[in-house]
């Protein structure tokens, strides 16, 4: 069974306007940056530069009304981010995480994209529950057991507190200036990852 943020939270996230959708993305996107940036530091793939300048392009989509995007070129420039196919090392799949979640992200800038915020959280989710699975299931063989592991989990607790302040900041805040400012500081969470990893 699925891990849950709380009730009706995925149905309250398919409600959302396309700018409220784009910038509860924005923020977990922001929370995922840093596993990618660890996984182009340790490794001789990724490019850091690159995730941070979409991002970036994303979050002023948000602030400045009518911004051209040349959407194919942000494509192009995103797959080249991406790790590569052969690499299924941890590292390579939580830095894919946020290649996906900034696909998504364009998506929406693109076109109506309804399931898209909802995928991006339970991106998010997945990856945590990878993680859990890879430090503290080593011997587990019941699945009950190791919903159970997962559900319970400090990290997973961290990430329920941490979406459901997101959403509840995109329906209520205005999506101005301030507003989307303190959305960012939210999503880049001191540096802190959803795995609670930092690249400092």
């Amino acid at each position: 069974m699925p891990i849950m943020i709380a009730p009706g939270f995925e149905k309250r996230l398919r409600t959302l306007s396309s700018s409220q959708a784009l910038a509860f993305m924005a923020a977990l996107s922001e929370r995922l940056m840093p596993n990618y940036r660890l996984y182009a530091e340790l490794g001789d793939a990724g490019d850091t530069h690159g995730v941070t300048s979409i991002l970036a392009l994303v979050w002023e989509s948000l602030g400045v009304r009518d911004a051209r995007i040349n959407f194919e070129r942000q494509a192009e420039k995103l797959a080249a981010c991406e790790p590569p196919d052969d690499d299924d090392s941890f590292g390579a799949r939580i830095a894919r995480d946020l290649t996906l979640a900034l696909s998504a992200c364009m998506d929406v800038l693109s076109g109506p994209a309804v399931e898209a915020s909802v995928d991006v959280s339970r991106l998010s989710i997945g990856g945590i529950e990878r993680f859990i699975e890879m430090s503290a299931g080593e011997g587990i063989v019941d699945d009950t057991e190791r919903e159970t592991l997962i559900d319970d989990h400090a990290l997973m607790a961290d990430e329920r507190a941490f979406q459901l302040a997101v959403l509840e900041s995109v329906e209520t805040q205005a999506l101005d200036r301030a507003g989307l400012r303190e959305l960012r500081t939210l999503g880049r969470n001191e540096g802190i990852s959803n795995l609670g990893l930092t690249a400092e």
